[in-house]
C-alpha cells in the first residue's frame, strides 16, 4: 500500500499547468474533432464522454473540486471490451437531456477496472485502480459510485458513497438515479419512506407512458 506524497503530487501539478500554460494538450485525441453523440474511444480502449474530467486521480481534491463548483462527484467504473458500458454510452448518455443533466450538476471521475493508473482515495491510500477496485468491492462494470458533497474523515470511496449502480440501466432509470443524488433524497429516506426504488417507480409514473424507461 503506498501513501499519498502531497510533495510529489504538487510538483506533477505545476508541471502539468505550465504544459496547459504553454498551449500543450494532454488530451491524445483532439475533443472538437473526434467526440460524436455516443462519445469517443480513448488509448485505455474506454468510451468517453466530454463531461468527464481529466484529473491527478487524488479523489479527495477532486471532490474538494466538485464542491467548488457545485457540483456532485460521481465516479464511473469501466472496462475496455464492456458492452454494457457500450451500451450506456451509446444509448442513454448519447440522450441529451441525459448527458445535459450530467454535465450541469456532475464531477465525473471515469477509472478503469483494470487500470494501472496510480490514484488517492479519499482515505490517503494510493494504489493502481485495479487495486482500489478490489478495496472498493467492484466487481463488474459499469459500476457508478456517487459520493457525498464532504465525506467522513478518515472514510474511503466505498464507504463514503451515498449511493451505488451496479450496471447497465435505460434512460429513465439513469436520470432518476442522478436526480435523486443531486437532490439529497437519499437524507430523508427515514422521513419519506421514499427510498431510490420507490422513487423511480413514482417518476415512471409521472412520465407520460414509461418510455423513457
Amino acid at each position: 500500500m503506498t501513501r499519498y506524497s502531497p510533495i510529489r503530487h504538487s510538483l506533477a501539478r505545476f508541471t502539468r499547468r505550465l504544459a496547459l500554460a504553454a498551449g500543450l494538450s494532454l488530451v491524445a485525441v483532439p475533443l472538437a474533432l473526434s467526440a460524436s453523440a455516443e462519445g469517443w474511444v480513448g488509448d485505455d480502449g474506454l468510451h468517453k464522454q466530454a463531461w468527464m474530467r481529466d484529473t491527478f486521480l487524488d479523489l479527495g481534491e477532486d471532490l474538494a473540486e466538485a464542491q467548488a463548483e457545485g457540483r456532485r462527484m460521481v465516479i464511473f467504473f469501466e472496462q475496455r471490451g464492456c458492452i454494457y458500458c457500450i451500451q450506456m454510452h451509446e444509448e442513454v448518455f448519447s440522450d441529451p437531456d441525459v448527458s445535459q443533466y450530467i454535465e450541469d450538476n456532475f464531477f465525473v471521475v471515469q477509472l478503469n477496472l483494470h487500470g494501472d493508473r496510480e490514484a488517492v482515495d479519499l482515505d490517503g491510500d494510493a494504489q493502481a485502480e485495479k487495486a482500489l477496485a478490489r478495496k472498493w468491492g467492484i466487481l463488474f462494470t459499469p459500476t457508478l459510485l456517487f459520493l457525498p458533497e464532504e465525506a467522513p474523515e478518515g472514510a474511503t470511496v466505498s464507504e463514503a458513497a451515498v449511493a451505488t449502480m451496479p450496471g447497465a440501466f435505460g434512460k429513465g432509470t439513469t436520470i432518476d438515479m442522478f436526480t435523486w443524488v443531486n437532490e439529497k433524497r437519499y437524507e430523508t429516506v427515514d422521513e419519506t419512506g421514499e427510498d431510490f426504488q420507490r422513487y423511480h417507480a413514482r417518476r415512471i409514473q409521472e412520465r407520460s407512458d414509461g418510455s423513457f424507461d
